[in-house]
């Protein structure tokens, strides 16, 4: 079905650890040259807007109540994640792998407490809860969206509001509605919506490139430093629809059903609807159809099928009176009305990119040094597999398309800070590059104590 064909390849990359360290120590160089920078910047201008560059975050060091379990969750899946990934009935490991996940960013939110790491984060002045009420009526709400987007409207819509069409705070309106009202409610939905991402991850992996790779990829997504920022945060939420449409596709081509399709193109369609940048995911989507080329040839009732499910939700929305495109237009106006006019695009286009590793970690650079390898035919894929064998290479494309889809979103200029929460659907599709990497333990060792030491030494936005 996906006949991607490697370029020859050496069996094995003796020089491969070494260079994989090397990688890691110029990430942490990286992270390092962002901050002493970026204080300097600040100090200096005060252009940043943010107290803890290149985060959003205060110093502020620190225990909680989450703190024991976010240390016993972290040892026991280093300890025991990678045998029981391997050996587990994938059956079986897709709700461990979302069950661990959800400890993982629950614990690490509540080392702030309840109150202060989860029920009050999504009720702040810019966020989604604050504007509950103004939907009382919501298809006047919808229709009248846009009228409230820049600063100078009457009424103007919080930042996180105007910033991301209105399926965004649609959802709390929801949610409220159903009687799962507050804060808490709200933070809860996002964790543990946003925790089923490690496992629709998990699935497309498995169906596009092999099930050994997704076991290998698995305790790395579950352990992912981003859950710093995945509790609280609705772009958490947003990851999750993100990843499972990419994951029906994956479904969709592997196995030629219609069904599957259909859900993905409800999801994409959601998507764009859920946040104006995520439509980059149609560069992951773009991949998984070229790697399922051949089904789609066979099939191509596929393609109508998930076009047709693509057009739902932007139809739905229309038809309501909300212009997605006049929105869009007027939010880079309301983006440059504020501090992202003023953030200098010459420190963020790299800085940005700084956030990122803390929100991957250094295992995920050096496992994208090997994706690299395997892309080019010059280095071993996963342990024991020999070099860039078809399923190395399937899995390397897929993250090539993740990672060209977060420099896209970096070169844009509308991602200036705070990607440390804006790019976590992109960021949890480089964690599989890890799948690549020997000696998972230590890696992931790695992994966690960079989560544990931004959670704990700093106090973050999210």
């Amino acid at each position: 079905m996906i006949d991607i064909q490697p370029s020859p390849a050496p069996t094995r990359e003796p020089r491969g650890p070494r260079r994989d360290l090397y990688a890691a120590g110029a990430a942490v160089l990286l992270v390092t040259a962002s901050a002493l920078v970026g204080r300097r910047i600040q100090d200096t201008s005060d252009t940043l807007f943010v107290d803890w560059p290149p985060v959003l975050a205060s110093w502020d060091p620190h225990l909680g109540p989450g703190t024991p379990a976010a240390v016993l969750v972290a040892i026991a899946t280093v300890a025991y994640g990678p045998s029981l990934a391997a050996r587990l009935p994938w059956r079986a490991l897709l709700p461990l792998s979302w069950g661990a996940a959800t400890a993982w960013i629950f614990s690490l939110a509540l080392a702030d407490g309840w109150h202060r790491g989860i029920a009050s984060r999504l009720t702040q002045r810019h966020e989604y809860l604050q504007v509950i009420d103004r939907f009382h009526d919501i298809p006047a709400a919808l229709r009248d969206f846009t009228g409230h987007i820049l600063l100078g409207s009457p009424d103007h819509w919080p930042a996180h509001v105007a910033g991301h069409p209105p399926a965004a705070p649609l959802t709390f309106v929801l949610l409220d509605r159903i009687g799962l009202r507050g804060g808490g409610w709200a933070g809860a939905w996002c964790i543990v919506v946003g925790a089923t991402a490690c496992a629709a991850v998990l699935v497309a992996v498995r169906a596009l490139a092999d099930e050994a790779l997704a076991r290998r990829a698995a305790p790395f997504l579950v352990l992912a430093p981003a859950a710093v920022w995945m509790g609280t945060s609705a772009d958490a939420y947003f990851a999750a629809v993100a990843a499972w449409a990419v994951a029906f596709l994956a479904l969709a081509v592997t196995g030629r059903s219609l069904w599957w399709a259909g859900a993905s193109g409800l999801s994409f369609g959601l998507l764009c609807y859920l946040s104006y940048g995520l439509t980059l995911f149609a560069l992951l989507g773009a991949a998984v159809l070229v790697l399922g080329r051949h089904a789609i040839r066979g099939r191509p009732a596929l393609l109508v099928t998930l076009s047709a499910g693509l057009a739902v939700v932007p139809a739905a929305f229309t038809f309501a009176g909300f212009n997605w495109w006049e929105a869009y237009q007027l939010l880079v106006t309301r983006y440059h009305q504020g501090v992202g006019g003023i953030r200098p695009y010459g420190y963020w286009v790299w800085a940005n990119l700084a956030c990122a590793v803390l929100m991957t970690g250094v295992a995920t650079v050096a496992g994208l040094r090997r994706t690299g390898a395997v892309l080019v035919g010059r280095g071993a894929g996963a342990v024991g597999r020999g070099a860039g064998s078809r399923a190395d290479v399937r899995l390397a494309f897929l993250v090539a398309a993740a990672l060209l889809a977060l420099l896209v979103a970096d070169l844009s200029g509308m991602s200036k800070a705070e990607t440390e929460r804006i790019w976590l659907p992109f960021a949890l599709w480089l964690l599989p590059a890890c799948a690549f990497l020997p000696r998972p333990r230590g890696w992931l060792t790695a992994q966690v104590l960079t989560a544990l030491l931004v959670n704990h030494l700093l106090l973050t936005g999210w």
